[in-house]
């Protein structure tokens, strides 16, 4: 890295080589409990798939879509073709596109902790209210409420985890966020397999459950342990000192601490964090906080795993097949994860990020090959295509749970300054959610329109993002957060927005270096 000086948006100097300590099994529980809301994120994503597919709940809140699926006179592709249900899995995220920006303040004054606690509040009334629904008002009421603890939840956690880990494993401790939403969809996928021939309260119970990792994101979040970073940030430096050591398990914490010092007296001079991260200096960051999230749905996961029962069956699969394939899509992407958790660290972001690009792409096109010659309007696939479309699916699934579905997160949490960290990672979640919302709402009327060209249209988006991380993103692998912004002057594209300056007498001038 470029030495000396002091960037407007980092610290005085590099000092990652001084940092001490080791993983304390204090930082280890704190991660885990604040990756619970990871859980409740997937456990949503799962289970509205399993949820919209049940004939009891359709036949309750959509009965049109019901009659359509059992009439036998549509065709495969548009069974599920309503607007009022993709409503239903689409509003939770559009509220939550409206809280993770309202949690952003809440973050930065009041804590990460306080805005875990509050997104585990909302979720589990919005659970609750769900699974006592008798009309279509209180479900979307429900589910707005969940969108409003998925808002909260998922600005400050992966936040929370980046400055809790200690540099070198930064990566990997991050990705429990990731790890708990592939478990929450797995359990979500097993829960709606479960309840599917509960008759009229099997969808109430599928919808309920999401209480628990609620209430455990709300106990286990007061219990938590806020990050040095923020007690420095507002002011308690002494006491974010002590929490440093604990979580570090040493007393020599000087470099890691006046980094933090550091970055917190600059971050506490902007009023406005929002206004601040849009200047050009700040533009690799912004970049980064839009891009990442966008591409991590345009890739076209999320409508795999939202709408996954409804694929299959429209693929002619019958009902608890479908519901089998996407629990054995749920294994794949949990066991996944695992395997980017191991090698984030050891391999680095950019190569996971592009590798898995490049899977996903080439599954996109063979699925959509598949179908295109072998699927028509009113025909079925053969147990032979369908087994190969189930395996291409689950290779697209395990190339995004060890790239792309983590690593969207991890990126953005762990590049911005102190100063815009967490108004950075509103807008990563808010970009998140706004896609996610987007394609929810119109995936079944992509997929009726577009029959297997909706797997084409997601391989274009794929190719874009592999080469966006390919010429644009740079390797953050052992690079400190406070330190960041020196590997953005190093770039070859960014460093013309983030130029070197020197800090002396109190004044910012331009570096030497």
């Amino acid at each position: 890295m470029a030495g000396g000086g002091i960037a407007p948006l980092g610290v005085k100097q590099e000092r990652a080589a001084q940092y001490k300590g080791r993983v304390t099994l204090y930082v280890v529980m704190a991660c885990v409990v604040a990756a619970v809301g990871g859980c409740i994120f997937g456990y949503d994503i799962g289970i509205s798939g399993g949820v919209t597919s049940m004939d009891p709940f359709l036949e309750k809140f959509f009965p049109t879509v019901y009659h359509q699926k059992n009439s036998g006179s549509q065709n495969n592709y548009c069974k599920y073709d309503n607007q009022g249900l993709a409503a239903f899995t689409s509003s939770l995220y559009l509220a939550g596109l409206v809280a993770s920006l309202a949690a952003s303040p809440v973050t930065r004054n009041y804590g990460r902790k306080t805005s875990i606690v509050c997104g585990g509040i909302s979720f589990f009334m919005g659970a609750t209210l769900n699974a006592v629904a008798v009309n279509l008002g209180m479900l979307i009421l429900g589910r707005i409420l969940l969108g409003v603890g998925i808002g909260f939840g998922n600005q400050a956690v992966p936040v929370y985890l980046s400055e809790m880990a200690p540099v070198h494993l930064r990566g990997g401790l991050n990705m429990m966020f990731q790890l708990a939403t592939t478990l929450g969809i797995l359990t979500a996928n097993l829960i709606n397999y479960g309840t599917q021939h509960l008759d009229s309260w099997g969808w109430r119970l599928s919808l309920g459950l999401a209480a628990v990792p609620a209430l455990l994101m709300t106990i286990g979040g007061s219990l938590l342990p806020e990050t040095p970073n923020s007690l420095i940030e507002m002011g308690r430096i002494d006491e974010g000192r002590r929490v440093l050591e604990k979580i570090r398990g040493t007393h020599e914490v000087d470099a890691e601490f006046q980094d933090m010092v550091e970055a917190s007296e600059l971050a506490n001079s902007i009023e406005h964090p929002f206004r601040n991260i849009i200047e050009k200096r700040n533009l690799p960051q912004l970049a980064m906080a839009i891009f990442m999230p966008a591409f991590q749905i345009l890739g076209g996961i999320n409508s795999i795993l939202f709408y996954a029962p409804v694929l299959f069956q429209s693929m002619g699969f019958g009902s608890n097949a479908s519901l089998i394939s996407s629990v054995l899509t749920g294994v794949v992407l949990c066991g996944s994860t695992l395997i980017s958790i191991a090698l984030v660290d050891k391999v680095g972001r950019r190569k996971l990020l592009i590798s898995g690009g490049i899977q996903m792409v080439l599954c996109q096109v063979i699925v959509a090959t598949i179908l295109g010659l072998k699927f028509g309007d009113d025909q079925q696939l053969s147990k032979g295509f369908s087994i190969a479309v189930v395996l291409v699916v689950c290779l697209f699934v395990l190339a995004f749970g060890w790239s792309w579905g983590p690593l969207g997160w991890t990126v953005p949490s762990e590049i911005f300054a102190l100063e815009t960290r967490s108004a950075g990672q509103s807008i990563t979640v808010a970009v998140n959610l706004l896609f996610t919302f987007a394609i929810a709402q119109s995936f079944l009327s992509l997929l009726c329109g577009l029959r297997f060209g909706i797997f084409l249209f997601f391989a274009v988006w794929i190719v874009i993002m592999t080469l966006f991380v390919y010429y644009f993103v740079p390797e953050t692998k052992g690079v400190p957060i406070e330190e960041m912004v020196l590997l953005w002057r190093k770039h070859w594209f960014w460093h013309r927005f983030v130029p070197g300056v020197s800090l002396e007498d109190g004044d910012l001038k331009p570096s030497k270096n």
